[in-house]
């Protein structure tokens, strides 16, 4: 027997009322959104977590908490995500460093590709170049140019493998056309610590961990990464400036949930995380933590992370990293 055409639209709109019912009523306003930072309270990435948590909360009426679960190169957050229930109620909110798990580590306990939902990528921010104060260079030509005549003696901190901080090191050698010692450390302050104290010449970093320091004159400013001056440090010249016309990089931040998600649940986080953002960015609370923000389609979010891993692998690659 045929079916009508009156009859298979019918059908559809049926298949389609409990999925728009579902989106109408997400989230529930008796229910409690929990994100989850994989790293320790009080760093640039919980700061950014709980101003969009804060702002969500206020949005959506309902409660909205930030949770650390800090450890093993952040992927012990990003697993508590992963195996939560797909329902769009956990979220994780993380840097730039999580979609790298798979580059960086021997055994990744997750692929954060393919088992993760992108939701939305909420900012980014610029880093800056920093030398060990007794250094006779004073801008970045002239590190360049020291560090091609002795390159031995030109070492460079890396506070963690498959960050921002790694990549845009790498970077910064192959345009520059040198080859850095890289010295490992296990975190930001303590290669901070080594490049003020003279132990490492160089780091390459985010701007708003290094800003004090270099405000104290304890190390020198280079240069920052961005495509034009932060208004943050307005006195450092940008990459470009400085004489490497086409460099630009920047930390960013993001937001995923379990992969499983239900579209609907999905588009309606990213709506919701976008107007957040829009909301802090105009309170001014976003360019305090020298974070530019972004709003993006998740479609577009996804497609930047293809191409983000894609530069990264090739540059861990040609560098000889091995996965740790």
């Amino acid at each position: 027997m045929k079916t009508s055409r009156r009859q298979m639209l019918g059908a559809l709109a049926g298949l389609a009322s409990p999925i728009l019912a579902q989106a109408a009523t997400f989230p529930e306003p008796d229910r409690m959104l929990r994100i989850v930072v994989p790293f320790a309270a009080g760093g640039g990435v919980d700061s950014a977590a709980r101003l969009l948590a804060h702002q969500l909360g206020k949005q959506l009426g309902l409660p909205v908490i930030v949770e650390n679960r800090a450890g093993a190169s952040g992927t012990l957050g990003g697993k508590y995500v992963q195996t939560s229930p797909a329902d769009g109620y956990t979220l994780l909110f993380s840097a730039a460093t999580h979609i790298y798990a798979r580059q960086v580590l021997k055994n990744p306990p997750y692929d954060p590709q393919t088992d993760f939902a992108p939701i939305a990528r909420v900012g980014e921010a610029p880093l800056m170049l920093v030398i060990a104060p007794d250094q006779e260079a004073r801008k970045l030509s002239d590190v360049l140019a020291a560090a091609r005549t002795k390159p031995e003696g030109w070492t460079a901190a890396i506070p963690a493998s498959g960050a921002p901080s790694h990549l845009a090191t790498l970077l910064l050698a192959r345009m520059g056309q040198v080859n850095f010692t890289y010295v490992a450390y296990k975190g930001t302050q303590p290669a901070l610590v080594d490049v003020a104290g003279g132990h490492v010449n160089l780091l390459l970093d985010s701007m708003i961990s290094l800003l004090p320091l270099a405000k104290s004159g304890k190390v020198r400013p280079i240069a920052v990464t961005s495509v034009k001056r932060s208004a943050l440090a307005p006195e450092v010249p940008t990459m470009a400036e400085s004489g490497l016309s086409r460099y630009a990089y920047a930390s960013w931040y993001g937001v995923w949930a379990p992969r499983g998600t239900p579209p609907e649940r999905v588009l309606a986080l990213n709506k919701a995380i976008n107007a957040a953002v829009v909301d802090i960015a105009r309170a001014g609370g976003l360019s305090a933590l020298g974070i530019e923000p972004v709003t993006e389609t998740t479609e577009q979010f996804q497609r930047f992370i293809v191409s983000e891993v894609t530069q990264g692998s090739e540059l861990l690659k040609a560098a000889g990293f091995k996965p740790e």
